[in-house]
């Protein structure tokens, strides 16, 4: 049985974004306190109207007091989360979560995340002891299984399919040179791409995502109210987080041309929403591109595509900016970076600016439903958040 949801009974009111990049002149501090900033003014409130606080990061702070002492928050609950990939989009659940309840009035969502000073290249945790038969693979080797498994399982030669990743990467850069607030504002022509150096079996350093710094934060009150606060509110239609058992790992007949936590989530996303064909009904989607595979295969566990169908899809140009179905129009992890505890929430202001007709060169036409994802964790044990919003009604 799917949960229930909260469709339509909270709205996102305010909306705050740093741009991301290698920050040496910023803390963590610094990039909360400007997300913080953007929002309030965004929303038109002060800092004292908010009544309680959610702060997702990984490795940029520990406890409630990572956010309470920069942004000086005078005596409220503030909540730190932490849920690998999916943290920053956690805050966001559970201050949603917290208003629907009617706790709250107004709630705050902020996830930030400080890598380039960590050394740090991907998720900023160390390994809990074992007895050292744990995998030592990184990332890159990981989700690099996904490219030959998809060849094999559906009949496609290697070279298709480094087309078709290099598509995936071409167009993640071509959306973000667009977008003021990426880390990488050019366009990367599909020769470089497919050149770039080896790093794990078909994958190019162009595949993966980068290593940045960001903040990213949102304001968040009951659907009644949300016009007091903004003329142009978006609403909550579907909040979902799925987390595995962790065992695919340890199974030989493991399918690495899906992920069975994404599948069951966006399941019990569309449940929630009422969305009975993600591919007609979805207007666009930011997804949790931290390999050029990983959005490959989320194409098709999303509903976006059939099974074996989505590389034709990438080849016909339909996830691209003016394709039927955008998937990543901001410019995704590839021109982002991923700061953990950020990159949920900056996937929800691309949705926000869109929603609202505020995108820019980027604009989509007339979008009805936008859906956010993150994927957390490696193939075979995970963490999978998807939220769809859109306006009210």
């Amino acid at each position: 049985m799917a949960s229930k949801g909260i469709k339509d009974r909270v709205a996102i009111v305010g909306m705050g974004c740093t741009p991301f990049g290698e920050h040496w002149d910023k803390s963590a501090d610094d990039l909360l306190i400007d997300a913080a900033t953007e929002t309030f003014q965004s929303a038109g409130v002060e800092r004292d109207a908010v009544d309680a606080y959610w702060l997702g990061t990984m490795g940029s702070g520990a406890s409630g007091m990572a956010l309470s002492e920069p942004l000086k928050i005078q005596y409220k609950p503030v909540t730190h989360v932490e849920n690998f990939c999916a943290t920053g989009s956690e805050a966001l659940r559970n201050a949603c979560y917290a208003v629907a309840s009617g706790a709250y009035d107004l709630a705050r969502a902020i996830g930030v995340e400080k890598l380039k000073d960590s050394g740090f290249s991907g998720l900023v945790v160390s390994g809990m002891a074992d007895d050292g038969t744990a995998s030592t693979m990184t990332a890159p080797a990981m989700f690099s299984l996904l490219a030959p498994a998809y060849c094999k399982k559906y009949g496609l030669d290697e070279e298709t399919l480094k087309d078709v990743l290099s598509r995936i990467a071409y167009k993640n850069h071509l959306n973000g040179a667009k977008n003021p607030k990426a880390q990488y504002r050019r366009e990367v022509p599909m020769d470089a791409i497919k050149a770039s150096p080896q790093v794990a079996g078909m994958l190019g350093i162009m595949d993966c995502s980068g290593v940045s710094d960001g903040a990213a934060a949102a304001i968040i009150c009951r659907a009644e109210d949300a016009h007091r606060y903004n003329d142009h509110p978006i609403f909550v239609k579907a909040l979902s987080c799925i987390v595995g058992p962790a065992e695919g790992h340890k199974r030989q007949e493991y399918d690495f041309t899906s992920f069975p936590e994404v599948v069951a989530n966006g399941k019990d996303a569309y449940e929630q929403a009422g969305v009975k064909d993600p591919r007609s009904e979805i207007s666009m989607a930011e997804v949790h591109d931290c390999f050029t595979p990983t959005e490959l295969v989320l194409m098709e566990d999303l509903g976006f595509s059939a099974r074996g169908e989505a590389w034709k899809d990438v080849l016909d140009g339909r996830f691209e900016l003016k394709g039927p179905q955008p998937i990543n129009p901001d410019g995704g992890l590839k021109s982002f970076g991923h700061p953990i505890g950020a990159s949920g929430l900056r996937m929800m202001y691309e949705m926000w600016l869109q929603l609202r007709g505020e995108a820019g060169e980027r604009q989509i036409k007339d979008p009805k439903l936008g859906l956010t994802h993150n994927l957390g964790g490696q193939p075979g044990r995970c963490v999978s958040f998807a939220a769809i919003v859109g306006e009210s009604g």
